[in-house]
């Protein structure tokens, strides 16, 4: 069923929109920011800051920070991909979270922060605004992540980067209901994080036979999400909970990652990284930066980045739009929004354009006014950065894990490379290929002198490993 506000109808590509208007959306609080921001920078004051639901990259970097004496962790939450962390998925409670870190930190700290976009971020949003710190309004990170919301506040001004939509229950889609669809389609939950259960579908048996689960994934899917439908009922922001789909018209074309950040109401764009898929599918291969699109594509993306963030009314923290762009006329058409940083690419606005990007979102969130962009715009140590992926798309894991020898090899010849191994078994491995359409089992992030220098880099990495290097 189309709801009100749908269209089946195919869109046609407007032109470029006038960017340079910054209103919020009609009801949406006042922010929490800017207005007596610590320009000066104490730092003579060790700082106290809570990261909520942390990241793998989290944990490698915040101990270098700490080393600084400039600021001091705490961290709470818990690891959704690590068992028995994740156990906690079961109980877990967004009301009851926050009421406990506001009984725990109330006058014990200076900022939240959290680059976790399952819950970290609204639970972040949430702890701030309890605590009369700086953060992003909690019904903005709702908004950005309510697919159906986004829609529909972004439809008058960019309803040209939308394709054609559909929104259905999961589980239950009738044959008869599924008959109706034109296919094929793109599968993607309301809300979600890290693609799961996003698929393309050719035909009304296979999106049945996809959103087919056992009682337990049927009850894990719901949990994910309790979070999430807890806090739109509380703020009451949006009447539909966030057990649907989203079925629409496949995106074609390249797809680019656009990091940013708002402050006081400003919005500035960080870098722009190009994704690339494995061949045939719309799984990461790599991200890699700086992006390869021409210069003039690259500023209109930033614009309508800027102005998308403005029509949702962002105005404090980290985010990050993906976008397809036509290969032929670099028309747009937005992905998704997504109210956090993306932990994974941080290290690349340092590499590449000398931009601390976690000491910027712990300033922020203390409420110290980030520095004025350097013009020219500054520049790093290295030319080229990209965040390598390795996958299976069958029952098959990492081939072999890396050596002590080959991790001191890697520190030895790649000083700033990060490597993370990802291996699963069983039925963790089956069920990443159902809800994920393949396999994660490493990441490599590094830098290097140019892109020939980068690739250089990661097949030899291969190599050493006897990893599979596609590229």
């Amino acid at each position: 069923m189309t709801p009100p506000g749908c269209t089946t109808a195919l869109l046609r590509d407007a032109p470029d929109e006038a960017v340079d208007a910054a209103r919020p959306l009609p009801g949406m609080p006042a922010p929490r920011d800017g207005s007596g921001a610590d320009t000066a920078r104490d730092s003579g004051r060790t700082r106290h800051v809570l990261v909520l639901f942390g990241s793998d990259w989290d944990d490698e970097l915040l101990h270098r920070y700490a080393a600084t004496g400039r600021w001091r962790f705490s961290t709470e939450g818990f690891d959704l991909f690590r068992f028995p962390s994740n156990a906690q998925l079961l109980w877990v409670n967004i009301e009851r979270f926050v009421d406990k870190m506001v009984r725990r930190y109330r006058g014990r700290i200076d900022g939240v922060i959290s680059t976790n976009e399952q819950f970290g971020a609204l639970a972040a949003a949430l702890v701030a605004e309890r605590l009369g710190l700086p953060g992003t309004p909690p019904a903005h990170i709702l908004l950005a992540q309510h697919k159906l919301a986004a829609r529909d506040a972004l439809r008058h001004r960019f309803a040209h980067l939308q394709p054609p939509w559909y929104l259905a229950a999961p589980y239950d889609i009738p044959p008869a209901q599924a008959e109706r669809f034109a296919y094929p389609l793109f599968v993607k939950p309301l809300k979600a994080t890290f693609s799961v259960l996003a698929r393309e579908v050719h035909s009304a048996q296979e999106l049945r036979a996809h959103l087919r689960f056992r009682p337990w994934e049927k009850h894990i899917i719901k949990r994910l999400l309790v979070p999430y439908n807890q806090a739109l009922r509380k703020l009451r922001t949006h009447v539909l909970d966030a057990h649907h789909v989203i079925l629409e018209s496949p995106m074609r074309g390249l797809q680019v990652n656009v990091d940013g950040y708002a402050w006081g109401g400003e919005r500035r764009i960080l870098g722009i990284a190009d994704e690339v898929m494995y061949p045939g599918t719309m799984s990461f291969l790599r991200f890699e930066a700086p992006s390869r699109l021409p210069a003039d594509w690259q500023a209109r993306i930033e614009r309508t980045a800027l102005a998308v963030m403005a029509e949702l009314g962002y105005t404090h923290g980290f985010f990050n739009l993906e976008f397809f762009v036509d290969p032929d006329s670099g028309a747009l058409k937005l992905i998704e929004v997504n109210p956090r940083l993306a932990a994974q690419l941080a290290e690349f606005h340092q590499w590449l354009h000398g931009i601390d990007v976690y000491e910027l979102g712990f300033e922020m969130a203390c409420n110290a006014a980030p520095p004025a962009p350097a013009s020219p715009p500054a520049r790093g140590r290295y030319g080229a950065a990209a965040s390598f992926v390795w996958r299976a798309f069958d029952a098959q894991s990492c081939p072999r894990l890396p050596s002590a020898a080959d991790l001191a090899w890697l520190r030895s010849n790649f000083a700033h490379a990060r490597l993370k191994c990802f291996p699963k078994s069983g039925h963790a491995l089956r069920r990443d290929l159902k809800w994920l359409s393949s396999h994660r089992w490493a990441l490599l992030n590094m830098p290097a002198a140019d892109a020939a220098a980068l690739r250089a880099g990661y097949e030899a990495i291969c190599a050493r490993l006897g990893w599979p290097a596609p590229y």
